[in-house]
């Protein structure tokens, strides 16, 4: 039976374009040498690192190490916000980030370099941020939560298209977004922020908490992980020769200054497609479906090492 003091660790081999398997055994080994009392267990298929999660939660473990990306991340964090054993917030993640575009770990200066992210971790200075809570309005269907951003339309689209190119690491998204012009459709959505209700012809909706996504990307204006608000940026009509003429503008946040571009801060909101074709929805870099969605913040959620 695990004790509190010990630590569960779990490894996505395929993370970072197959480096977490290949760096195992040196983390392996900076964690021994740091007097790190562990379990560690690989993940093999898709969501295996949510089931994982709530093993380890049943065997009593609430110290946890996520060795990969920001998509072992979010279903780390969806196996623990799902389980039912603990309160979800006592549940301390560490983050040695080995993934493609490893935006999340941006926002709170999380360093790639291996033996520093376990320092900090080793550290024990704990924070907790916000989550959002999306709910499918027409299914039957669990929550999913997400740490990061989580979008609807032209994004979305654009994390159906990354798997072909994360070789490429973060430019897998620059990529992916060029490709994706010459099929993305705009989409009519009526999107309700909290009492303010716009229905408008869209490129995306997106949903931030944290700072970066799709490999640093800046898509929101000022989002803070802790203020119990989400920063929302409307993407309206806007054309493939626009997108083009703005695509440095999604580097360094300048794209919230368009015209066709509108920010809000609001702390539930919910988004209906009015188009027959429905867009993608992605949650860290995850697609999660098509359809009605509700967003909700589930403040101060998430536990986890930082500086």
């Amino acid at each position: 039976m695990a004790t509190s003091n010990r630590w569960f660790v779990i490894v996505n081999p395929t993370s970072g374009n197959g480096s977490s398997k290949r760096k195992w055994p040196k983390i392996k080994a900076e964690l021994e040498s740091n007097a790190f009392d562990f379990d560690f267990a690989f993940t093999e298929y898709a969501n295996h690192s949510k089931e994982l999660i709530q093993n380890a939660i049943k065997q009593g473990f609430i110290k946890i190490i996520c060795v990969g990306g920001d998509g072992t991340l979010h279903n780390i964090i969806n196996g623990v916000q799902s389980q039912k054993h603990v309160n979800p917030s006592t549940i301390q993640i560490g983050i040695i980030p080995i993934g493609t575009g490893n935006d999340w770990i941006k926002t709170h200066s999380i360093p790639l370099n291996i033996k520093n992210s376990i320092s900090i971790i080793k550290n024990g200075n704990v924070k907790q941020q916000d989550l959002g809570k999306i709910t499918f309005i027409d299914e039957q269907r669990d929550a999913i939560y997400f740490n990061n951003l989580a979008g609807v339309g032209f994004d979305g689209f654009v994390v159906s298209k990354v798997g072909a190119y994360k070789y490429l690491g973060a430019l897998a998204y620059l990529i992916g977004a060029v490709v994706g012009l010459f099929s993305f459709k705009n989409f009519d959505a009526t999107i309700i922020l909290n009492d303010t209700r716009i229905t408008t012809k869209s490129l995306m909706v997106l949903v931030g908490l944290c700072k970066y996504s799709g490999g640093g990307m800046r898509l929101t204006k000022t989002p803070n992980p802790y203020d119990g608000l989400f920063d929302v940026s409307i993407a309206k009509d806007l054309t493939k020769l626009e997108i083009i003429q703005n695509l440095p503008k999604l580097f360094n946040g300048k794209i919230i200054e368009h015209s066709k571009v509108e920010t809000y801060k609001v702390n539930e909101l919910s988004i209906i497609i009015d188009s027959e074709a429905k867009p993608f929805i992605q949650a860290d870099g995850e697609l999660i479906g098509t359809g009605n969605i509700d967003i909700s913040i589930v403040p101060g959620a998430f536990s986890f090492y930082s500086n």
